[in-house]
């Protein structure tokens, strides 16, 4: 969705192994920016479990009980019983959440992005591609932060 985010991940292989942590932290920053349109605290406490994590206060073996857990919490989310389908941004933002855990960061990005925008406008507004542009220049500065303090020599590679 975000191309201009896609291009400069792909120049930097964010997808590589060695870049998990980039894609960790990447995510949860996304994640974090959305944190107040979740309605189950459980997925309010994975996002906080992978903030220990990055933390280092947190191992992998319970990360992986975190991404489990996120994914059926995801998976199980009710959505809006209304007609204006208000619940749609918490289900995209725990969709984010489960992605952002298990270090999906595009796919995190994406699901935060659309949560923001639904959150502010409702399907109107993410029917508008320029909706997104605030949030799809967040994402890609901030990913070229993280991927300069990841991979330092990513920061003479932005896109």
């Amino acid at each position: 969705m975000n191309q201009q985010l896609e291009t400069y991940a792909n120049s930097i292989c964010l997808s590589a192994p060695e870049n998990e942590r980039l894609r960790l932290a990447f995510g949860y920053a996304c994640a974090k920016r959305i944190e107040h349109l979740l309605e189950e605290p459980e997925v309010v406490e994975c996002l906080n479990l992978l903030g220990k994590y990055l933390e280092g206060t947190l191992d992998a073996v319970v990360l992986l009980q975190v991404q489990k857990d996120a994914d059926q919490l995801a998976n199980r989310h009710r959505g809006s019983k209304s007609i204006d389908g208000c619940g749609h941004a918490a289900v995209s933002a725990s969709y984010a959440i489960a992605n952002a855990v298990n270090g999906k960061a595009i796919q995190a990005a994406s699901y935060s992005a659309y949560a923001m925008v639904y959150a502010d406008g409702g399907y109107g507004a993410v029917a508008h591609h320029e909706a997104f542009d605030g949030e799809f220049s967040w994402q890609l500065n901030k990913l070229i932060a993280l991927s300069a303090e990841f991979i330092p020599q990513s920061a003479h590679s932005i896109a």
